[in-house]
């Protein structure tokens, strides 16, 4: 059974590309596109929409972070960085750039598919809730979200955010003043199936917060219960 999600692989190693093309065609992926460098990578995703995107950082005419954030403000598709920077401070770089999560090299191109198919599988489970049917908006004091039109707006302005934010924070308002530790938050909202750093949950919260206007160092919103967990505690006031 072939996989239609039209995936854009960015490095610059053509090794590289054709060990993650090669895999991806085994495992029944068709729509694959692969460009090593920066300019290539804005062109195709000026030319087809995406459902995925796999970014190095090291570019030769540029790094993947610069264009992660270029590429943010044409798609919220997913970014999988996979890079040979494994740094904390390059991690931590791509997740805040707008990133989904970070793959280290050298890696397993099994591990590459596995995330790829647990990011499409909670993408398209994401899609199903708030495509055919209308899903009940999310209102507090602060802060409304419309799953059916992806908006959040933040004390009446439109802040734009990336779809796994969204995905977070809609778990979140499904599941208020439930705690949940970093590793459950991943397996929840990134994919069960898969071994991921729980880095990536904690920069996402903390991009969340922001955009919430959550005080990142005494948040109300996004609380950590140290040793235990996050809870989403609802801002207070009368919902409407």
């Amino acid at each position: 059974m072939t996989d239609d999600a039209k995936i854009l692989v960015v490095d610059d190693e053509v090794g590289i590309l054709k060990m993650i093309e090669i895999t991806l065609q085994k495992e029944h992926f068709i729509h694959i596109t692969t460009v090593t460098t920066k300019a290539a990578a804005l062109q195709a995703i000026a030319e087809k929409n995406f459902d995925i995107i796999l970014l190095d950082v090291m570019l030769p005419d540029g790094d993947g972070f610069t264009l992660c954030s270029a590429i943010r403000q044409q798609t919220t598709a997913p970014i999988l960085f996979i890079s040979a920077r494994s740094s904390d401070f390059d991690k931590l770089t791509g997740l805040s750039v707008g990133g989904d999560d970070y793959i280290t090299k050298p890696f397993n191109p099994l591990e590459v598919v596995a995330r790829i198919r647990a990011i499409l599988r909670r993408q398209r489970e994401y899609e199903k809730k708030t495509v055919p049917f209308e899903t009940e908006n999310y209102v507090f004091n602060t802060f409304t979200y419309s799953p059916n039109q992806a908006l959040l707006t933040v004390h009446g302005k439109v802040v734009q955010a990336t779809a796994k934010e969204l995905e977070l924070l809609q778990f979140f308002c499904d599941n208020p003043l439930r705690v949940f530790t970093a590793s459950q938050l991943y397996e929840r909202v990134w994919g069960e199936d898969v071994f991921g750093e729980e880095k990536t949950v904690t920069i996402h919260i903390a991009k969340l917060r922001k955009k919430l206007g959550d005080d990142t160092r005494n948040p109300s919103i996004i609380v950590n219960l140290r040793g235990i967990g996050y809870k989403f505690i609802p801002p207070t006031g009368d919902e409407l």
